[in-house]
């Protein structure tokens, strides 16, 4: 029996994940759960020694779950990574310590810094760098968070001047912790607003224009190769050998290898990422241009267009934590099912502002539409059609990019929202595209083990490729007419939460 693994450390919870090689079937896994820090408005921070802890706990308890299967930790021959991708951590090379809490890729305190950074430019527009990097200048990378960091956390300067400062997303401080080697992959350098996309290495021009030490970035390496091998505990000599960008790894766990085929995952936001193949787009409608995926140092780089989501599970989590409508998300389905219609109200749940198409840090969440017979169940049905609108925003950002007459006709989802069946009837009626769900649960977690499989031989692209992944589909039950008329009122309500927190 050949086991691939991963690592799935996203911004809610650690994972450690075995799956079979030839079925893509779960044979046990770990979860723990990680606190997210709020010490400020807009403040989103995570403890990086917690994230580590966490993974190798995971790590061991899934191996000691493997053992009570009568397998043992020799069965599994790679690892592969799937990461919160943003967020940011700086730490020591001597004492291997983080000199300040991860800043988490929702944190807004960089918006003065991007506000800084867009008026210096020659255009005095976001979208300076667009053509080289596919990004905006924009508080959600990860340029201004190590910018911040030079200029707030005095340990991080004297660290750089000491020669021993290491930055990195949470990969690169995984794989370092893990294996000793001080790498990124292609994907996840893609993140930073500090990649050359066209040339795919550290960009000279970038790094100068946010007074940004080039030296402290660590080495860009494919997505699927041996970075180094594991230096302790159970998986003592296996090899770690492929990472990803988390929504990257559930767009390779979804097999969307070829050109146009869309996958969108819930977790905390909402991220639709469609295949363009090995040139890149430069978007002219809101959505990201990023690496998908490069499957060995000389295999060619596959791009993709992202619609990056502020409004994900993070309002359900909303509706739980601060307005105690639910006291389990489980509660959604049954409780939105309640209602026929949401009777007029239109919830817009930008927390931390709006990404894709918009793009404005400033908005903030927006609750129209109440009246005297407004309960609950409309605003809880409202906040699952605001995450199909957006979804449906990006759709069609997507193919006004494309040009060529490409559509997106089917649209393969995940994410923990999608166990809500009225959630993807939602999505369909609301994108008017069949939506799929996918066999394997943990979709970022398999195309992140995938990825290492094949970084370590243990797996080719065409086995890969051989498997069926698709569970469900849900077809629209709505018309056009319907479906014009709610997404006019949908960008009436995102207009006036636009430009809030001015």
């Amino acid at each position: 029996m050949v086991l691939l693994s991963a690592i799935d450390q996203g911004t809610s919870s650690s994972r450690f994940l075995v799956f079979e090689a030839d079925t893509g079937e779960l044979v046990t896994s770990h979860q723990i759960e990680v606190r997210q820090l709020f010490p400020a408005a807009g403040w989103v921070e995570m403890d990086p020694m917690e994230i580590y802890d966490t993974v190798v706990t995971c790590i061991n308890k899934t191996i000691e779950k493997l053992e009570n299967l009568g397998i043992t930790a020799d069965e599994i021959k790679s690892v592969g990574v799937a990461n919160q991708r943003e967020t940011s951590i700086v730490w020591d090379r001597t004492t291997g310590k983080p000199l300040y809490n991860a800043i988490v890729w929702l944190d807004t305190r960089t918006s003065s810094l991007a506000d800084e950074a867009i008026s210096r430019t020659n255009s005095k527009s976001k979208d300076e760098f667009r053509e080289k990097t596919g990004l905006p200048i924009h508080p959600y990378f990860s340029a201004l968070k190590l910018k911040w960091l030079f200029e707030n956390v005095p340990e991080v300067r004297k660290s750089y001047e000491a020669g021993n400062l290491m930055f990195g997303t949470v990969d690169t401080w995984l794989i370092w912790k893990l294996t000793g080697a001080y790498v990124t992959d292609v994907s996840n350098a893609s993140r930073t607003l500090l990649l050359d996309l066209h040339k795919r290495k550290w960009s000279t021009e970038l790094c100068s224009f946010f007074n940004l030490p080039m030296e402290i970035l660590p080495e860009i390496k494919s997505s699927a190769e041996v970075y180094g091998h594991f230096n302790s505990g159970p998986l003592e000599g296996v090899p770690l050998s492929g990472c990803l960008g988390d929504q990257q790894a559930a767009m390779v766990g979804h097999q969307c290898l070829n050109a146009g085929q869309t996958k969108n995952t819930y977790g905390t936001g909402t991220f639709m990422l469609c295949n363009i193949g090995t040139r890149p787009i430069i978007s002219k409608n809101g959505l990201l241009t990023t690496v998908g995926f490069q499957f060995g140092a000389d295999s060619p780089v596959v791009y993709a267009l992202e619609g990056s989501g502020s409004i994900g599970g993070n309002v359900v989590r909303f509706l739980r934590d601060n307005f105690k409508f639910i006291s389990d998300a489980k509660e959604m389905e049954e409780l939105c099912r309640s209602v026929k219609d949401t009777s007029g109200v239109y919830f817009v749940p930008s927390f931390t502002g709006l990404y894709t198409p918009y793009w404005d840090s400033t908005a903030r969440g927006t609750i129209l539409g109440l009246t005297q017979v407004s309960q609950r169940e409309h605003i809880c049905l409202a906040a699952l059609r605001a995450v199909a609108f957006q979804s449906a925003e990006m759709i069609a950002a997507v193919e006004q990019d494309l040009e060529n007459d490409t559509k997106v006709t089917t649209l393969k989802v995940d994410g923990g929202m999608i166990a809500n069946k009225l959630f993807n009837e939602i999505q369909a009626d609301i994108m008017g595209r069949d939506i799929a769900t996918p066999k394997i649960s943990e979709i970022s977690g398999w195309g992140a083990a995938v990825a290492g499989g094949i970084g370590a031989q243990q797996i080719s692209l065409d086995e890969f490729l051989s498997q069926s992944s698709e569970a469900s589909r849900y077809t629209p039950q709505k018309d056009d007419k319907w479906r014009s008329t709610e997404l006019a009122r949908w960008k009436e309500a995102v207009k006036r939460s636009c430009g809030w927190a001015q």
